[in-house]
């Protein structure tokens, strides 16, 4: 490794851990049964990779990957690495329009899926889009009207329900035992860590998804990181349970274990109930999730039932974790070196983490300090000049985590990266005395009342201190008198008296000032969320505009 760089191939990367562990566990499925060691991983996606070359994938091909985390997932990901196709992930909960547009934008020349998801059928969608699949899909001159880069639809499930004009991973597997090894191991070797190796579609927290390119360099380095800062060694042995189509199962759980020679422990889907059978019975020593999964698993009847006591590390990410939930996750779930992540898919992700060995107060007021070989600096939002240490505005991010842009969007990659190679984040925060990150809330979410900006975050940890609250949303409500107003979405504790609109005013009253305290509050279920567990303030947004706005 030279300075903060890892200076190395997806490939290389598991080809060494193959070589220094073959036979140590590598990636272990307990919904499906399947393990891995690092060699014989190793070897499979090897083989895949041979049939992908049979199959007609070349190097800039994009391939997408619209699957839960299933076994094939991560097989497919590596060998698209190891010969220069691009590994295109889509959200598992799109639908058909979602999927469409995806495919599209993305120009992607393969399509890799499951039967379906959570009762809609992937397949059928596919079929909607691209009727053509049905009669001439395993044509070599295949053509789809609506998705004309489309070359191949490749099918996860049994082959015995492959469904029409479709190509089974069975298959591809069988057809790379007769693909030449040394033209394989040629095309290997010709790939580069700045070469784009995989394509996410952004979460759509505000606005419409767009197609972020990252190379090897960038998730392969910002993975050796994460797992540095968790104190990551061969030994250890990751719980992860977050998708893997979102960075946050791929790079901060997979990269990083990758990188470290470190199990991983992989769910298909969230389950609190599964997490805590398998954290037990792998005696993992990471977990990864979003605070409310943490507080789900809490909140499980049978918690006391588990044996938790293996746990050390992991993450938690996604949005700002009460002290409540981190307190009891360090103390009752034994993760005494969970550590907190801040990114964004364009920074590959992660720019600031905290270490094992902070502070829990820094592990809740804070998203940590500057990652390695990343710069940060606070800017005015509009003006872009540089503010000084205590200041709060938008942050902005340079380093070896820069995406190469979104793909075909000029537009959208100059409003977002500077001429200078600052990516601006829209998140507004501001560095404490200790030169960690603190963050206030979203540039786009930020209320203005009467001339006055708020940071909804700051209001939000006021009302989550209230007795009975169990989490709360803060947006803005279009007001004429005020330019904008603000509204509280509440999730309450089971059993409590109903928290209202003259209940949240008294209680905020005399803890934070007049003009941040909402004009309007409702209690609700659930909150919208992207597969990921980031809320969608948007629809938030939306769903207060009906609501309140005159």
């Amino acid at each position: 490794m030279q300075g903060h760089l890892v200076n190395m191939t997806i490939g290389q990367v598991l080809e060494r851990n193959a070589t220094e562990y073959p036979d140590r566990d590598a990636l272990i499925y307990p919904g499906t049964g399947k393990r891995h060691t690092w060699g014989s991983l190793n070897e499979e996606v090897d083989l895949l990779a041979r049939g992908l070359l049979a199959l007609g994938v070349r190097t800039g091909d994009r391939l997408t990957m619209w699957a839960t985390n299933v076994p094939q997932w991560l097989t497919t990901c590596y060998a698209t690495a190891k010969i220069g196709a691009i590994f295109v992930t889509a959200n598992t909960h799109y639908r058909l329009s979602e999927i469409e547009y995806l495919l599209s934008q993305s120009e992607s020349h393969y399509a890799c899926l499951i039967p379906g998801f959570r009762g809609f059928s992937y397949v059928d969608a596919l079929m909607g889009i691209a009727p053509e699949l049905a009669e001439k899909g395993r044509d070599p001159d295949f053509k789809s009207e609506r998705l004309p880069f489309l070359k191949k639809a490749i099918f996860l499930g049994p082959e015995e329900k492959l469904p029409p004009g479709f190509v089974s991973y069975d298959e591809i597997l069988r057809m790379g035992e007769g693909y030449p090894l040394e033209d394989f191991l040629r095309i290997s070797k010709e790939q580069k860590v700045d070469d784009v190796v995989n394509m996410q579609y952004t979460s759509g927290t505000t606005g419409f998804p767009k197609g972020v390119m990252l190379t090897h360099q960038n998730i392969v380095t910002n993975g050796y990181w994460i797992g540095y800062h968790q104190g990551f060694t061969v030994d250890d042995r990751i719980c992860i349970p977050v998708p893997l189509f979102h960075c946050f199962g791929l790079v901060l759980g997979a990269m990083a274990a990758l990188n470290h020679a470190a199990a991983m422990i992989v769910l298909d889907i969230y389950s609190a109930f599964d997490i805590l059978v398998n954290v037990e019975k792998e005696k993992c020593t990471g977990l990864y999730g979003v605070p409310t999964m943490f507080i789900t698993l809490l909140e499980q009847k049978s918690f006391d039932k588990f044996d938790l006591t293996s746990l050390r590390t992991g993450i938690m990410a996604g949005s700002p974790c009460p002290i409540k939930t981190m307190r009891e996750t360090i103390e009752r779930m034994h993760m005494r070196d969970i550590t907190i992540c801040y990114g964004m898919t364009e920074t590959s992700p992660v720019v600031s983490q905290t270490t094992k060995d902070d502070t829990l107060e820094k592990k809740v007021a804070t998203v940590g300090r500057t990652m390695p070989g990343v710069e940060l600096k606070i800017v005015d939002p509009e003006t872009r000049r540089e503010l000084p240490k205590g200041e709060v505005g938008e942050v902005a991010a340079r380093g070896y985590v820069n995406m190469k842009g979104y793909y075909n969007l000029p537009d959208a990659t100059a409003a977002i990266l500077d001429e200078e190679g600052w990516i601006h984040t829209g998140d507004l925060g501001m560095f404490d005395p200790d030169d960690f990150l603190v963050i206030t809330g979203r540039w786009k979410d930020m209320i203005i009342r009467a001339g006055e900006n708020i940071y909804p975050s700051e209001v939000e940890e006021a009302i989550r201190t209230m007795p009975g609250v169990r989490d709360v949303a803060v947006v803005a409500v279009p007001s004429k008198l005020h330019g904008e107003e603000l509204g509280a979405f509440i999730i309450a504790e089971e059993n409590i008296p109903p928290i209202g609109l003259k209940e949240v005013r008294a209680y905020l009253r005399p803890r934070i000032a007049g003009y941040k305290i909402p004009r309007y509050v409702k209690t609700i279920d659930v909150f919208p969320l992207t597969a990921s567990g980031k809320i969608q303030k948007f629809k938030l947004r939306e769903m207060a505009a009906e609501l309140w706005a005159r």
